[in-house]
């Protein structure tokens, strides 16, 4: 028998919109569409250092450590899924909708309940098809964190919560905020807070740029100044460039999840070895042997995937 104990965790629910009436339409059509998308939503949780607890029905029911990535892994869904949709019939298309909170929750072996559970399921009822809704705990954490714009929904009524649960909405790409007219939201909602959201991603963005984009070059840039200072006949600054470039490189396509990790990684080793032979070049193009079988491993990366989507 498994033993029960409360933690703080953020919890990731997500359901489909109209999932009824599209199984009436097309069964199987349905259930190969969700597949594939909960495939994808599984894959982006598990880069975001999350964990799938349940996928029951037409639902997908995670948990992150990180209320941050947890924000990060829903944005990459609904963008990920959103370019899957725009290759359908409209009348076809998938759309969850998706809530978030981070709460004290009572963890039962892989299961999870309580309060913070119920609570980001409300939510997630009330986000618009292919948005996402969070609580006041999650936006705390996050509002100058991730490089997006919040719309504040005021006072989500939910079961067992006297005064109801200050929510956000996620701007993701052109999706509407949902109708806070609702009977499930409180009147005369509480003011935004006095930051402006956009000011807050702005500055936030700026501020990712610097850390992992800006030192990066003004090392590169100083390394080849104090070359050109101490110039003895050698471009030596060419090798401590090249591993920055390199590393920096990896960095970047690890936070871009719309990337194939894989493919991505053989391309940049290939731009450095080309780059090491070109450096020491001696009359014999070396580095076309391993590009060969970078390109091939590529490829048939390549293929792979594109089975797995079909």
């Amino acid at each position: 028998m498994s033993e029960t104990s409360r933690k703080l965790t953020t919890i990731f629910c997500a359901d489909v919109q109209d999932y009824t009436r599209l199984m009436g339409r097309d069964e199987e059509g349905t259930l190969a569409t969700l597949r594939r998308y909960r495939d994808a939503m599984t894959r982006l949780i598990e880069a975001h250092g999350g964990r799938v607890i349940n996928t029951w029905g037409d639902g997908v029911f995670a948990e992150f450590p990180s209320v941050v990535e947890a924000v990060r892994a829903a944005i990459d869904v609904q963008n990920e899924l959103a370019g899957y949709n725009a290759a359908m019939d409209t009348e076809k298309q998938m759309l969850f909708r998706i809530g978030l909170n981070l709460g004290d929750v009572i963890a039962d072996g892989n299961d999870l309940y309580g309060d913070g559970v119920n609570i980001a399921a409300r939510l997630q009822s009330r986000a618009t098809p292919g948005g996402i809704v969070i609580s006041n705990t999650v936006y705390d954490q996050v509002r100058n964190k991730v490089a997006v714009g919040f719309d504040f929904l005021g006072q989500l009524e939910v079961k067992n919560i006297e005064g109801g649960v200050p929510s956000y909405a996620v701007r993701v790409g052109g999706v509407q905020v949902v109708d806070t007219t609702t009977s499930d939201y409180r009147s005369n909602p509480q003011p935004a807070p006095a930051r402006a959201p956009e000011v807050a991603a702005r500055n936030s963005l700026l501020q990712d740029w610097r850390l992992n984009y800006g030192t990066p070059l003004i090392i590169c840039i100083g390394l080849a100044v104090l070359n050109g200072l101490t110039w003895d006949g050698e471009f030596w600054a060419k090798w401590p460039i090249l591993i920055i470039l390199w590393v920096n490189a990896y960095r970047l396509i690890r936070r871009n999840k719309q990337v194939d990790m894989a493919i991505a990684s053989l391309v940049i080793t290939g731009i450095g070895i080309a780059a090491i032979n070109l450096f020491t070049w001696q009359g014999t193009p070396w580095a076309m042997w391993p590009l060969f079988g970078l390109a091939i491993a590529a490829a048939l990366r390549w293929v792979s995937r594109s089975r797995s989507d079909a």
